[in-house]
């Protein structure tokens, strides 16, 4: 069977089980196991596969078939240009999180010029966020936490994978008390569980079945961990500092609501690849 032959008739097979852009999701998993680029797939559509290269292929169509997510059969996606490991033991990253990043690194680097910054990535699952922090941001400390030591141990491969393993301090535990007596950071950034419980069971089975539910389940409503945030953030944050949080849809009105409540500074609410408002920005007032 050719190249060719094989990314049709995959595609056909991978669209009828309900797998979003099928032909590209094959053609990645065929340029993993040929070990080249996607692109040069392109060259070689009348290369005849060996029985060894169709029988590898055949198994990982027949996973993504049955909506295991490509990023585990893969074994890493790409956030922010980094290339990332991720398993069932983590959140895949998604394209709001590289947002989030995109407005935190800037910011902790504009408080480079007062010393090492430093930054709390609270809930840090594979480490993808606080290892671009410390990527864009050399100059800065970062701290990161998170209750699963299965997740950790992922961020600690991908931090070590990116050579800024020694300037991440990783932290396992249930919110800020773990972290040392006074810890006041920066910045504070979160992409944290944010999907209410009972919508859990609705969600894509890549979603639902694969990524671990402690990094989804919210609470009833979706919010548990920002009324955490809301009400025990302020005391970790430097003076000019700031809290940046991804939430989910249809959340930012309350989430306005309840840090303000918590007389929060609410600076920004901003919208991610698709105009749904996805970011929150705040500050605490001045003392």
């Amino acid at each position: 069977m050719t190249v060719l032959e094989i990314i049709q008739r995959s595609a056909q097979f991978l669209a009828k089980r309900g797998v979003d852009s099928p032909r590209l999701q094959i053609e990645l998993l065929l340029a993993q196991v040929l070990q080249m680029p996607r692109l040069k797939l392109y060259l070689n559509f009348d290369r005849r596969l060996t029985t060894n290269e169709l029988d590898r292929i055949r198994n990982l169509v027949k996973r993504r078939g049955q909506r295991e997510p490509l990023q585990h059969i893969l074994g890493s996606t790409s956030f922010r240009g980094l290339e990332i490991a991720v398993n069932p033991n983590v959140l895949i990253p998604r394209p709001e999180t590289e947002l989030l990043a995109e407005r935190a690194w800037p910011f902790l680097n504009s408080r480079a010029a007062g010393g090492a910054p430093s930054a709390l990535d609270f809930g840090t699952g594979s480490g993808c966020l606080a290892i671009a922090l410390a990527f864009k941001c050399p100059v800065a400390k970062i701290c990161a936490l998170d209750i699963s030591p299965a997740a950790l141990a992922v961020a600690r491969e991908n931090a070590v994978r990116h050579s800024v393993f020694e300037r991440i301090q990783f932290f396992q535990g249930d919110g800020f008390s773990v972290l040392p007596a006074n810890s006041c950071f920066d910045l504070i950034a979160a992409n944290p569980p944010y999907i209410p419980s009972a919508a859990i069971d609705t969600l894509q089975p890549e979603v639902r079945d694969y990524d671990p539910r402690v990094a989804l389940d919210g609470g009833e409503d979706g919010m548990d961990f920002f009324r955490r945030l809301a009400a025990e953030g302020a005391a970790h944050l430097n003076r000019g500092g700031r809290m940046m949080l991804e939430f989910g849809d249809d959340q930012g009105d309350a989430l306005r609501k309840l840090f303000t409540s918590h007389n929060w500074i609410v600076e920004a609410i901003e919208s991610d690849y698709t105009a749904r408002a996805r970011i929150l920005i705040a500050a605490v007032p001045a003392s």
